[in-house]
């Protein structure tokens, strides 16, 4: 039986620029042109102001577990040998209002709790996607 392959993100042209900084292990958040508000995940307009200019700007990749949910079966085939999974939302040391959603790659799910600092890793994915 051949090894379930895990989807993976495409990139679409709100995203683009995201995706490759990842692929740069940079971690980068979209920002109004305008207005200057931070936003993810990336999308063509501001919330704030509805301006269609937008910024891309490198953040430093530290932050907090804001919240967490940890995964067990049943998932899809491609996820079972990564389980328990940690799923985290994690506000971003730039702005408590900026949060972003990620697996926690190094922590035990009984050592994950709200307020746990922590950093941007990167992962090869695939040849042309890191995560």
């Amino acid at each position: 039986m051949a090894e379930a392959q895990r989807p993976l993100p495409l990139a679409d042209d709100a995203s683009a620029p995201y995706w490759e900084a990842a692929r740069r292990r940079e971690l980068v958040v979209q920002h109004c042109a305008d207005c200057a508000a931070p936003r993810f995940p990336p999308r063509p307009m501001c919330p704030q102001c509805r301006s269609l200019d937008c910024a891309w700007r490198k953040v430093s990749g530290r932050g907090t577990v804001y919240s967490f949910v940890v995964v067990h079966p049943p998932v899809l085939p491609a996820f079972q040998e990564r389980l328990p999974l940690v799923i985290a939302l994690v506000e971003l040391a730039e702005d408590p209002n900026l949060r972003i959603v990620g697996n926690l790659l190094d922590a035990a799910p009984g050592e994950v709790r709200v307020g746990l600092p922590v950093e941007v890793a990167f992962e090869d994915a695939a040849p042309d996607v890191t995560l």
